[in-house]
């Protein structure tokens, strides 16, 4: 399936959100998944190409260079992704939490998964991208799973 499912999957969606774990697969150029990766940023930058994450990818983003205390690193993933083209970081709300404990309730997600979850469905997500195959229990949502990709 490689990247022609991937780029199939993007023509589907106007709006697509990202887990935690793609960002982490680029910033460390993984190489077992970074074409993947790669070919979603670029998507990204694309006219008309729209993404959404949680406000809570990166506080998760900046914890393993905080930890090493790092802030070059640290204040280079914040500058470069928080101004990242067509894509919109969204802090939790009360509808999004709501959302999120009825996908914990329902689905038996973490509770990292079903923010991430909801807040993809609140802002008018139709596709996610992870590399977490229990996102894929959410059907409001296509869930696309990089691993099925390989």
């Amino acid at each position: 399936m490689g990247l022609s499912g991937l780029h199939a999957f993007l023509r589907l969606h106007r709006r697509i959100a990202l887990d935690t774990n793609v960002f982490i697969y680029h910033l460390e150029d993984n190489r077992r998944y970074s074409h993947l990766t790669n070919a979603v940023f670029s998507w990204l930058e694309q006219p008309g190409a729209s993404g959404v994450t949680s406000t809570l990818t990166m506080t998760e983003l900046l914890v393993q260079p905080l930890r090493n205390q790092d802030e070059t690193r640290a204040n280079l993933f914040h500058d470069l992704l928080s101004t990242y083209p067509h894509l919109a970081w969204i802090a939790p709300d009360l509808p999004i939490a709501r959302l999120a404990a009825r996908y914990r309730a329902l689905h038996g997600l973490k509770t990292i998964d079903a923010l991430h979850a909801a807040t993809a469905v609140r802002n008018s997500a139709t596709g996610l991208i992870t590399n977490d195959a229990a996102l894929t229990r959410v059907d409001q949502l296509e869930v696309l799973v990089l691993d099925t990709l390989l």
